[in-house]
C-alpha cells in the first residue's frame, strides 16, 4: 500500500502560515498582549511558553527506541557515514550557507546556525516511510542522535558561534552565545522531555507491551507536537506586529540558504553512501536522516538564551515553514533515484 503524509503533516506549511497571521491579529487587537505575556513570567522564563516547548518536544522523544543503539556499532560502516553527515559535513554546510547569505545580519546567521546544529529526530521517520527507507535504521539513527544531540549541542553552539567565525575571520560582527545559557536550555527543553520520554516508553511498554505503546500510545501524543508548535508560533508573532511589513521579506531571506541547505545535503548524503554500495533502504534512512533538522529544539534553545522576540527565534520557525514542501520534493526525487541506480532492488 502507498504510504501518504498523514492530515496533519501534509498541511504543516498551511498550519504555520495560518498561526503566524492568527498571532499577528491577535497582537493588533490586542496591543496591550506583551504586558500579558511578562505577567506570565518567573525571570527570564515564560511559563506557558515553557510548556509548550517542553511539550513540543516529549512525542518525537518517546518515540525513539534506544533499545537499537548497540544494532548501531555492530553495523560500523552505516554508523560511520551518519555521523560524519549528521556531526560534521551538514553543520559545516549550514554554517558555510549562514555566513555566504546573512552575514551582514549576525542574529539571522545565528539562527540559521543553530537549526544547522540540531540534528532530526522527528520528522525524519516520515521522509523515510515515503521514500521507502528501513525504518529499523532510521529508528536506529534517530537514537543515536538524540544521545549525540544531548551531549553535544552545547558545545557545538560555542564552536561554531563563538569560536569560528572569529578565528576564521569571516566578519566584523561581535557574536557571544552564553554556553551557560545553552547547556541549562538544553537540560530543560531536551533534557527533561528526553527522560519524560524514556521513562513513559520504559514503563508504559513493560505495563501495556510494545504493541499497545506504538498502536495507541504514540498516535495519541504525537499530534501534540504540532499542536504545541503552532501555539508557540501564535505566542511568537502576537508580539510582532508591529513588524509585520517586514516579515515576508525576511521570511524569503532565511528560506533561500535554508532550500539550499536541504537539496545539497540530500544529494551529497545520497551519493556518498551510494559510492559505499550501501543499499537504497538504509541510504534513504541516511539521506533523510542528515538532510531534515530538529526545528523545535532550535526554536526552543533561540527563545530560551535570545528571547521570544528574538530574530534567532523567527528563524527556527520558518525552519519548518520551507521544510516540508522541500522535502516531499525530495521524497519524489529519491524515489526516482531508486529506478535510476538502484533498479535490480
Amino acid at each position: 500500500m502507498k504510504k501518504r503524509l498523514g492530515f496533519l503533516d501534509r498541511y504543516l506549511t498551511s498550519w504555520i502560515f495560518l498561526a503566524m497571521l492568527l498571532g499577528v491579529g491577535l497582537g493588533y487587537l490586542f496591543p496591550n498582549i506583551s504586558s500579558v505575556t511578562n505577567s506570565l513570567s518567573v525571570g527570564t522564563t515564560n511559563i506557558p511558553l515553557a510548556i509548550g516547548l517542553i511539550l513540543m518536544m516529549y512525542p518525537p522523544l518517546a518515540k525513539v527506541d534506544y533499545s537499537l543503539l548497540p544494532m548501531a556499532f555492530k553495523d560500523k560502516k552505516i554508523m560511520s557515514v551518519s555521523l560524519l553527515l549528521n556531526w560534521i559535513i551538514s553543520p559545516i554546510l549550514m554554517f558555510v550557507l549562514a555566513i555566504i547569505f546573512l552575514r551582514d545580519e549576525p542574529d539571522y546567521m545565528v539562527g540559521l546556525i543553530l537549526i544547522g546544529l540540531a540534528r532530526c529526530i522527528a520528522m525524519v521517520i516520515v521522509w523515510n516511510d515515503l521514500a521507502k527507507g528501513n525504518r529499523e535504521y532510521a529508528a536506529l539513527l534517530i537514537a543515536l542522535n538524540s544521545i549525540f544531540q544531548l551531549m553535544f549541542y552545547s558545545f557545538y553552539v560555542w564552536l561554531f558561534i563563538n569560536v569560528l567565525p572569529q578565528k576564521l575571520g569571516l566578519g566584523s560582527f561581535n557574536i557571544n552565545v552564553p554556553i551557560k545559557e545553552v547547556a541549562e536550555s538544553i537540560f530543560i527543553y531536551l533534557g527533561i522531555p528526553f527522560i519524560a520520554g524514556f521513562v513513559s516508553r520504559y514503563f508504559l511498554i513493560k505495563l501495556k507491551g510494545k504493541n499497545w505503546f506504538n498502536g495507541k500510545f504514540i498516535p495519541t501524543i504525537s499530534p501534540i507536537t504540532l499542536y504545541a508548535l503552532l501555539f508557540t508560533i501564535v505566542f511568537m508573532f502576537s508580539l510582532k506586529g508591529n513588524k509585520i511589513l517586514e516579515l515576508p521579506m525576511d521570511v524569503v531571506k532565511v528560506a533561500i540558504p535554508l532550500v539550499i541547505y536541504f537539496i545539497l545535503t540530500f544529494f551529497i548524503s545520497f551519493f556518498v553512501s551510494k559510492a559505499l554500495k550501501i543499499p537504497y533502504d538504509k541510504n534513504t534512512s541516511i539521506a533523510f536522516t542528515a538532510t531534515g533538522n530538529n526545528f523545535e529544539l532550535a526554536i526552543a534553545v533561540s527563545i530560551a538564551v535570545f528571547g521570544i522576540h528574538s530574530s534567532q527565534a523567527f528563524v527556527g520557525v520558518i525552519g519548518p515553514l520551507v521544510e516540508v514542501p522541500v522535502l516531499i520534493v525530495l521524497v519524489k526525487i529519491s524515489l526516482a533515484l531508486k529506478k535510476k541506480y538502484y533498479f535490480k532492488n
